[in-house]
């Protein structure tokens, strides 16, 4: 089973990129934000308690952020593996990872974060805001909150993995091909 943790900034290509790897790989994509946006569509208790800090910028709590995630992986308990884009945000929450892929018995293959400078993603961001209608992607203070929010608390989380070997870096600019073929040459390596 691949497990594999799609880490970068907001606005990095996480989930583009992840499109990309589900159809080659065939695993689950789990994307965090899908999570909130179906929970915040729904009105579902969970969805509302994370609509009040997505709107601020800032990270949901974990105890929402896992008890959704959760709930996606016990949805498929025959997958080959899946890619966790946007979690985990934080080392407790790869801690609740750990253990919820321990108690499949499984485990996270590799951490792979795309590498984008600030300035590039405060465009890609303002961007997409014009298209999407995310409140958080139109205002660039919040996005430059975000990216404050994810240095500060989320980087750990690449740490926390290259302890075991597990974090690598990739180059995240580019032509969205381009940055495909790095990735799946990594991916070949799991």
């Amino acid at each position: 089973m691949i497990n594999l943790i799609l880490f970068g900034p907001p606005g990095s290509g996480k989930g583009t990129q992840a499109a990309k790897l589900l159809k080659k790989y065939k695993l689950i994509h789990i994307s965090t934000g899908d999570l909130f946006r179906f929970n915040l569509k729904n009105n579902t208790p969970l969805g509302l308690e994370a609509k009040k800090y997505i709107d601020k910028g800032e990270l949901v709590p974990d105890a929402v952020t896992i008890n959704m995630l959760t709930e996606k992986v016990n949805e498929h308990p025959d997958a080959k593996g899946f890619i966790f884009d946007g979690f985990p945000r934080n080392v407790h929450q790869s801690e609740a990872l750990d253990a919820l892929l321990k108690s499949k018995g499984s485990a996270v293959s590799a951490l792979i974060s795309l590498d984008v400078d600030d300035e590039e993603l405060v465009k890609r961001l303002l961007e997409r805001g014009k298209t999407s209608g995310r409140k958080d992607d139109s205002d660039e203070s919040i996005i430059r909150n975000r990216l404050k929010v994810y240095y500060n608390e989320t980087t750990p989380v690449f740490d926390y993995y290259e302890k075991t070997g597990k974090s690598v870096k990739v180059n995240g600019v580019g032509t969205l091909l381009a940055v495909f073929r790095r990735l799946c040459k990594l991916m070949n390596k799991l």
